[in-house]
Order: C-alpha cells, then sequence, then structure tokens
C-alpha cells in the first residue's frame, strides 16, 4: 500500500482536480476519504458511477458531487468497534484457553469477531434444536379418486390429529357414510413469477443450492469473471435496475449463444421488462452479464451460465398457468384437491433452476356426487428441522443483519477455518470447539452467540449514514456494552473451561499468570465497594486517554475514582494496606513526566482507599468509601480533595481521636452552617484554596467557631423585623492573637432558641472523642507536606470532599489547650446584635503567630459565651497581601531548579494542574510597592470566598476581594516576560528565544 500512497501524491502534485472514483457504497466512501487526506492540496469532487461501461463513466463525469463523510463515518466506526472488540476476545481466548487445554488447543487460534460469533450461534442453535426435539406421533386420513386414468388425492382440512382415538372415530364415520359430495369446482388463472435482479446474496444462496459451489468459490469465481469484463461489480446489495441503464444491447449481445441465443432474440424483440425488487445500495445495479463470454469452461463458465440465464428470465415475462381447485365434503369432513395446467412457460424455456410442472384434475361438478376409490387412516411422527445448509446461514444472516453482502462468505469461511463448525455432505454441524465457546458464555448468561447485539449495531450504522445519530455516540454506547460483557467475561472465565472440558474430554488445566494486555485482569481487584460489595478494579476510560477505578457492579452501582490525565499507567500490586479496614491493594502509578514534580516522582506506590489523603489532595480526587480502621464513624468515607494540594508519602494512616473532656464541634469559618433557607456563606462557583496547596497558602487557614445544625429559628435584624437570615450571615470574623471571646446575643428570645435545641446537641454528651459539624467522629492525620507544619497532627470531617463539612482542627492545640469559662463583653465593632443565652459556650483564645489552632475541649458554663474573633489589624505588609492568578485563586510560590541565571529564584505561577493552568507567571523579586497590580490583594478586602474581609455582607461575588484582570472598571497589568524582560507576552511565548 505504501507504493500506491507514493503514487497518489506523485500525482497529485501535478493534478489540478481531484475525482474520488471508488465504490458509491460505505467502504468506497471510506477509501475515498483516505485519498482524500493523501491529496489533501487538492479539491475533491466525486464521481459517482455503479458500472465500468461508457455511458456510466460519461454519466458520472457529468454529475460530480462532493464525497459523504456520514459515510465515511460509519464505516471508521464499525473498523474501530469491530478491532477492538475482535482483539479484546480474542486475546483473552487464545491466551487463557491454550493454558487451559495444553494438550489440545497450545497452538490453536481461538479468534473472536462480533460477526462470525453470531454466524456460529446460528449453527449451534438449529444442531441444538435437533438435538433437544422430541418426536410427536400423529395420525391423518386421506382420500383417493381413480377417474379416467387418473389419481387424484384429496387433502384433509384438519390436516392432522395427535389423538389416535378421535382420529380413528372420525375415519370410522366417513366409513359408514363412504360417499362425496362436490361442494365447489374453482378455476383461476396463476402466475409463476420471474426472478428479481440477481444480489449478492441471492447469488450465493442460488449458487450453493442449484451449483452445490459455497460462497467463498462463488465469490472468488465471480470477482474473477468481473475483472475479466464479463460481469458487473458482483458485491451489491441492489435488485432494482436503475431506469437510465438500457437493458436491451446488454441482452442483445446474448443472442449469438446457441443455447439461450433464440430466448434473448423474443427479449430483444418483445423489449426487456425486469421484475423490480425493493433494495438498492446507491452503489451498483444488480449482476448482470456486461460481455458474451463463449470461451469459459469448469466452474467459471457455470457461474458466467447462471447469471445470464438468471438475467434473461428476469428480462422476460412471468409464467402463466390455470389451476383448478375441488373441495369435497364426506360426513361434515372437508378435503380439497388441486390441478394445474401450464399455458405459457415463458422464462421458464431459459431458467432450468425453477420447477413447474403440470398436475393433471378430471372435469369434476359443483353438486356431483362420487364414491372415492379409497379412504384411510395412516399415521406418522413430527420430525425435527434439517441442519442448516450455507444457503440457509446466509439467508439467516441476512436477515439478522450480520455482516454484509460482501462479507457473508468471509465469516463463514473463518467459522469454518476456526474448526468452530464442519460440513456433514452440504449441511452445517457445530465443532467441539464452537459448542464449548457457545455455552460457556451462555451458562453466563450473555447472548454472544445470538444476533442481537450486532443488529443493534448495524442499525446504528444506518442511522449515521441518514445523519440522525453521532458516530462518536453509537461507539461510545457499543463499546459500554461489549465492556460490560468482557468485564465479566472474565469474570467467569472458569464457565468456559468447564464447557470445553465436556467436549474436548480433557480436563481444565488451572491457568497460571496468563497475561492480557491492556484490559483488567480477574485477579486485579483493588478491594472490595463498600456500598454493594462487588470488586473495584481499574479501567481505561472510553476514549482510551485515561484510567478511573470503578465498581465491577455498574451500573446498578457507580462508586469510582477518576484519575486525572497525567496518570498514564496503574498497576494493581500484590501489596495490601495495612491502615485501612479490608486491606485494599496498593496500586503503583505512573505519571506523565514532572507533572507533580517536585510533589511526587513519576512513579508512586499508594493506597487510594483513604489513609493517603495527601495523594488525594495532590490528584484532585477523592478516597473510595474503605471503612478506616479505630474508632471512626461507619457510614462515610474519609476522602477530600483540591486541586492545590500535594503529597509525597503514601503510609499515612487515620488515628481516632481521643480527648479528655467533653465532645466538641467545630469548623473552620468558610463552612459556617447556615440555618434551612439561609443565603450561603459564599458562592460554591468560586475557587476553594486548600490548606495545603502551596508555600504562599500553608498558613492561611482560619478557624472561627459554627452554628449548630438545629441552630435555624428566625432572628431579628438590627432594625427589630422578622428574618430567616442566618444570624451569622452579617458577622464580621476578628482576629487578634490573644483574642478574648466576646457574647453575642438576641434582643428577642435571648433565652429560647438555643436552649430548646440543647437536649439534641451532641456537646452535651459524655463522649470524649472530637466530633465535626456533621456529629460525627473526626479523623486524626499528618502534615507530610514540606514546611513549618511539617509532621504536625491535625483533625478533619471524616467524610469525602463532596459531603465534608471542613472541620479541621490541630492536634496539638487540642492538648494545650482549653476552653475558657469566663463571659466576655459585646464587640460592639463586630455588626452584630448581642444574643445572651443560660448556657453558651466560650471560644478559645489564639496564641499562635501563623493564625494559631483549634482547642481541644470547650469546657462548658452556665454563663458562658460564643463569639467572632476580632479583626486583625496589624498585619505586615507582606502578610496582609497575596498574590492571585489569573484563575482569580491565590497562586503557589516555586523555586527555579534547572540550571541557569534564574536558579534559585522564587517565581509566583498558577497553582492548577499543568494541562489547566491560566499561564500566569510573575518574578517574587519583580514585585515593587508601587507596582503591584491587580494580581495582588489585600488581606482586608471586600470578604468574599474565603477572604479576611472587614464585610461579610458587602461585595459577596468578589471571589475574596479579587478583582480579576479585565474586569469593569479596571485594567491589570501587561504580561512580563521572564527570559527577556519586555512586556506584552510571557516565556512560553517569548520571541527572542
Amino acid at each position: 500500500m505504501l507504493n500506491v500512497k507514493k503514487s497518489l501524491e506523485i500525482e497529485a502534485r501535478a493534478a489540478s482536480r481531484l475525482i474520488i472514483w471508488t465504490d458509491c457504497d460505505r467502504e468506497g466512501e471510506n477509501i475515498g476519504f483516505e485519498i482524500i487526506s493523501v491529496c489533501r492540496a487538492v479539491n475533491p469532487n466525486l464521481a459517482k458511477f455503479s458500472e465500468i461501461t461508457f455511458q456510466s463513466v460519461n454519466r458520472a463525469i457529468q454529475n460530480l458531487g462532493q464525497p459523504d463523510e456520514k459515510l465515511n463515518n460509519a464505516v471508521d466506526v464499525r473498523s474501530e468497534l469491530d478491532l477492538r472488540i475482535g482483539a479484546a476476545f480474542t486475546r483473552f481466548q487464545t491466551l487463557r484457553l491454550q493454558k487451559v487445554f495444553p494438550e489440545v488447543l497450545s497452538q490453536t487460534l481461538i479468534s473472536y469477531g462480533s460477526c462470525q460469533f453470531p454466524t456460529l450461534g446460528f449453527v449451534v442453535e438449529r444442531y441444538k434444536a435437533i438435538e433437544n426435539f422430541i418426536p410427536e406421533q400423529f395420525w391423518k386420513i386421506k382420500v383417493f379418486h381413480e377417474i379416467e386414468n387418473c389419481v387424484v388425492e384429496f387433502h384433509w382440512r384438519r390436516v392432522r390429529l395427535f389423538d389416535q382415538l378421535v382420529c380413528q372415530v372420525l375415519h370410522e364415520k366417513l366409513l359408514e357414510k363412504y360417499e362425496a359430495f362436490v361442494k365447489s369446482v374453482k378455476s383461476r388463472m396463476k402466475s409463476k413469477w420471474r426472478p428479481l435482479p440477481l444480489d449478492t446474496v441471492e447469488l450465493e444462496k442460488l449458487a450453493s443450492r442449484k451449483l452445490r459451489l459455497n460462497a467463498k468459490e462463488t465469490m472468488r469465481l465471480a470477482e474473477k469473471l468481473y475483472t475479466s469484463g464479463f460481469i458487473s461489480y458482483p458485491r451489491t446489495e441492489t435488485n432494482i435496475f436503475p431506469k437510465e441503464l438500457d437493458l436491451r444491447p446488454l441482452v442483445q449481445m446474448q443472442t449469438v449463444d446457441p443455447n439461450w441465443g433464440e430466448f434473448a432474440m423474443r427479449v430483444v424483440t418483445n423489449g426487456p421488462t425486469p421484475r423490480q425488487g425493493k433494495k438498492s445500495d446507491q452503489a451498483h445495479p444488480p449482476i448482470h452479464p456486461t460481455k458474451y463470454a463463449p470461451n469459459l469452461d469448469g466452474n467459471e463458465k457455470r457461474v458466467y451460465e447462471f447469471i445470464v440465464r438468471h438475467f434473461l428470465a428476469c428480462c422476460d415475462k412471468d409464467a402463466k398457468g390455470t389451476e383448478t381447485i375441488v373441495d369435497i365434503n364426506i360426513a361434515d369432513e372437508e378435503f380439497t384437491a388441486s390441478g394445474l395446467i401450464i399455458l405459457e412457460r415463458n422464462y421458464l424455456e431459459v431458467y432450468p433452476y425453477d420447477k413447474w410442472s403440470d398436475k393433471e384434475m378430471p372435469n369434476y361438478q359443483q353438486n356431483q356426487v362420487f364414491q372415492p376409490t379409497s379412504i384411510d387412516m395412516v399415521d406418522g411422527e413430527t420430525s425435527p428441522p434439517p441442519l442448516l445448509t450455507e444457503a440457509d446461514l446466509i439467508a439467516l444472516m441476512e436477515k439478522h443483519g450480520i455482516g454484509t453482502d460482501a462479507t457473508h462468505a468471509d465469516h463463514i469461511e473463518t467459522i469454518k477455518s476456526r474448526l468452530y463448525v464442519g460440513l456433514q455432505e452440504t449441511r452445517f454441524v457445530p465443532g467441539e470447539l464452537g459448542m464449548g465457546l457457545v455455552e460457556g458464555y451462555d451458562s453466563m448468561g450473555f447472548q454472544m452467540s445470538k444476533p442481537n447485539l450486532r443488529s443493534e449495531f448495524e442499525a446504528d450504522l444506518k442511522r449515521i449514514c441518514d445523519g440522525t445519530k453521532d458516530p462518536k455516540l453509537v461507539l461510545k454506547e457499543q463499546v459500554g456494552k461489549y465492556r460490560n460483557v468482557f468485564v465479566e467475561a472474565l469474570k467467569q472465565a472458569s464457565k468456559i473451561d468447564v464447557a470445553l472440558g465436556k467436549f474436548l474430554n480433557e480436563t481444565p488445566q488451572t491457568p497460571v499468570d496468563v497475561a492480557i494486555p491492556d484490559v483488567p485482569q480477574m485477579d486485579s481487584s483493588i478491594m472490595k465497594c463498600p456500598s454493594c460489595g462487588s470488586d473495584i478494579i481499574i479501567k481505561s476510560k472510553r476514549d482510551n486517554k485515561g484510567l478511573y477505578a470503578s465498581c465491577q457492579g455498574y451500573p446498578d452501582c457507580r462508586e469510582c475514582i477518576w484519575f486525572p490525565d497525567p496518570v498514564k499507567k496503574a498497576e494493581v500490586l500484590d501489596e495490601k494496606c495495612t491502615v485501612c479496614e479490608g486491606a485494599p491493594r496498593k496500586i503503583k502509578f505512573t505519571f506523565a513526566p514532572r507533572s507533580y514534580s517536585p510533589l511526587l516522582p513519576d512513579e508512586f506506590t499508594t493506597c487510594i482507599a483513604g489513609c493517603d489523603s495527601f495523594f488525594m489532595e495532590t490528584l484532585d480526587i477523592r478516597a473510595l468509601r474503605a471503612k478506616p480502621k479505630g474508632n471512626l464513624s461507619t457510614s462515610h468515607d474519609s476522602g477530600f480533595s483540591s486541586s492545590n494540594n500535594n503529597s509525597s508519602n503514601s503510609n499515612r494512616g487515620f488515628t481516632p481521636a481521643s480527648s479528655s473532656a467533653t465532645r466538641i464541634v467545630l469548623t473552620n469559618r468558610s463552612n459556617l452552617q447556615a440555618p434551612q433557607n439561609a443565603p450561603p456563606f459564599r458562592n460554591r462557583s468560586e475557587p476553594q484554596s486548600s490548606i495545603f496547596s502551596s508555600q504562599t497558602q500553608r498558613n492561611s487557614f482560619t478557624p472561627t467557631a459554627s452554628v449548630h445544625p438545629n441552630f435555624n429559628q428566625n432572628f431579628k435584624n438590627r432594625e427589630g423585623t422578622q428574618s430567616n437570615v442566618n444570624p451569622l450571615q452579617n458577622l464580621q470574623p476578628t482576629f487578634n492573637r490573644n483574642s478574648s471571646f466576646q457574647n453575642f446575643r438576641n434582643n428577642d428570645n435571648r433565652n429560647s432558641t438555643y436552649q430548646n435545641n440543647r437536649s439534641n446537641d451532641p456537646c452535651n454528651g459524655n463522649s470524649n472523642n472530637i466530633v465535626c459539624n456533621c456529629n460525627l467522629d473526626a479523623i486524626k492525620l499528618t502534615v507530610r507536606k514540606e514546611g513549618p507544619n511539617t509532621g504536625r497532627q491535625f483533625y478533619k470531617c471524616s467524610k469525602h470532599q463532596h459531603e465534608s463539612c471542613n472541620f479541621f482542627l490541630w492536634a496539638d492545640d487540642d492538648e494545650k489547650q482549653s476552653l475558657s469559662s469566663n463571659r466576655t463583653g459585646v464587640d460592639n465593632n463586630s455588626g452584630f446584635n448581642n444574643f445572651s443565652q443560660s448556657n453558651n459556650f466560650s471560644q478559645p483564645n489564639w496564641n499562635r503567630s501563623d493564625f494559631g489552632s483549634f482547642p481541644e475541649r470547650n469546657s462548658f458554663s452556665q454563663q458562658s459565651s460564643f463569639t467572632p474573633f476580632e479583626r486583625r489589624e496589624n498585619f505586615s505588609d507582606e502578610e496582609n497581601e497575596r498574590i492571585v492568578c489569573n484563575c482569580g485563586i491565590e497562586a503557589k510560590k516555586l523555586t527555579t531548579l534547572k540550571e541557569g541565571a534564574n536558579k534559585g529564584r522564587e517565581f509566583y505561577t498558577c497553582p492548577k494542574i499543568r494541562e489547566e493552568q491560566c499561564g500566569y507567571f510573575q518574578w517574587v523579586d519583580e514585585i515593587s510597592v508601587n507596582n503591584r497590580g491587580n494580581n495582588i490583594q489585600r488581606r482586608g478586602a471586600s470578604r468574599g470566598r474565603g477572604g479576611r474581609g472587614s464585610s461579610r455582607g458587602q461585595n459577596r461575588g468578589d471571589r475574596g476581594g479579587l478583582k480579576r484582570k479585565g474586569s469593569e472598571g479596571e485594567t491589570g497589568p501587561k504580561r512580563k516576560c521572564g527570559l527577556c524582560g519586555e512586556y506584552g507576552h510571557d516565556r512560553r511565548n517569548c520571541p527572542n528565544t
């Protein structure tokens, strides 16, 4: 094919116009688009033609058009699906069964195809129908009448009875009467239709029945006749001659033949009137002779003669005759007989492959009475259907849409060459291997040998050609169907072993290390699904461009983890995790080079069941819901994620938190629990910065107290009007390193709301465990990222990322601090009404310069208080500012490691993964006080999501005070290149490099 490609390229360079002169069916369009891709420099036009004749070629030149991309898409989808399905199942069957049955199948290719397997299924189904058939005896009555040297048999209208006694009673009744009354005599004209124009399927079937040639040999001979110019293209689905095709010259060519020349002359004289079918592929006309061939011999001559005779027969007239039907009555039982007189044989004169003979009928008269010659009761037995002939098999394939006219013979030949079937005289019998495979898949509950899957696919291909269905959607749906079957087949492969062992008379061996590349292994289960108990395995995404871990119970169970694109390989190891419950197996991940550098190496081994939360954050994935060992909640998993988080250690475990006092309910201030129907504290669509994402974010976490979930009563605002707004909605959280806690109270309902709900508050329990805002036991983790908090332990919510309440508490503060029981005064600057209750709890003091940490416990008193933090106004410039990228999230600070002039120089960049980065870049040392731009935000600016603003209720949509470049009213500074120092571009598109 390389020579063909080179020839096309050579010719295309000198050509001014490209005409695609391939077949006008799907395959031809597909080849045409391949030619176009090679000759891309010219403008393609399509010449539609259906035969190699002067008239057809001239007509095609005059009616050029554009290639049909829909037909091309259909072939591409079919080719890809056939390749993927065939490769996967063939490798599975061959690699496994060669080891399971080494004595019989060690050198055998055990192929699978989405067309060849249903073809095998037809043969097996018919064989099993015969094998399981139970014959049943029946009885019937025959009446004979001999007159004028003619014996007429009258057939019983009941046909037959399966009850001997009943039939015997009726027979005796007839014998008593023994007189026949002619009820009616009808005569009518009857025609025997001439054959339809010949298409490929009919050629294969008729050649098998009439010439005793198999389909493969028939098509080989037809191809040879076509290339010699004697017949038209033999691969066609059309049985309608186009109106523009002049048939008279084609018939005229055959008038010189001594066998059918006279008949051909009569057709020319009367004018050819071909019978029209209903099928057309819009590509080729029906098969017909294009030139007279007197010097052929052997089977080639027989095939040519059949095509000529069929063509002449379909161009002539139907055979005509007169049919006489006589109905008689004997003792109220009805019988009938018929006779035939042929008046005009017409096409039968040239077409010996059809039989239609006279059947003499005496001249009966209506109301005539006669005595039958005999009235007999005979018995018989039902018989099973016969084995399939090749013609029968092709008919079934066509009926169910298995293969095409051009591929039927190939599929049949394939199952014969694989020894799936054999021939008994001219009929198909399944072989041991074929029977074993079909019964093995059937025992799994799959209809692999049935035509349903392939028929649906062929129907979808037609919809693609019609433009009513998207090719990508068809491929996605079909691959999904076969993938589910394939995964289950791997799981239940032993059933195929058992079925084959029965037919091969060999004991199945236990397969050892049967590797099947690029497909899930049977022993590749990571863990049991916490939702349904099925296996969790690694799978490829439908576009084969990524991996994910999914439950085998899909679609009933949808538990899964989608790995990001940098994950190129995930190998399930035998090593098991000793931290997570159920001992899930660890996975060796291979990433795209430097995707997570320097945070993770390109190869990394870890557990994905939840113990390695920093790995989860690095990849922005959630953990599977494996229950970690320890005194933790069993109804939720512990996964959480952030696109900016990174980790480099895989051996972090869950440790249940413990405390010596009462349970506490705390959260970070970005997750204050609002009462029912209250507005959200922040827009969920805004980006959320991670507490472990980068150097600039490491210590930016700000803790506050939370509102209990039951704290959802109505409150009055400052003006005294009734409102359902969250009492903390307009809270201005303030912070002071040495802050004490101040109370807040509502002017009304001051002793009712909290007290009424206090009976259900988990804070009143006696448990010593740390609990989150969900009222569940928190989990204890350890910071592994390099920085001032490395090795420090903390508590967090045990739920996965989508359900987490964002609870956070440093463990060492839990050991050092306790809640203050002193009641403090009201913070008038907080913007809140006072709120007093008989049982309030106090907020902790914060004594860390890096925004401190949570205490371990609250000491409850009758007059304690719950207050917001004081606002911290004494930030340094560096502490009071943050660098944001063009995405509107806090940038991360990195250090140049590459050898060169900038080695060791620090810079800010977008914290997202490489594929999602906005391209922001800024050298740290180039940020001046007077030229800070819009990417530098004050930490006291208007508070939105995650900011430390002074006006919670203002500028809510400003993303924590962030003004993105290009926003209304502002113009950001031009981007400065880190290589040449010029503005207007960055280092990625620097024109000086």
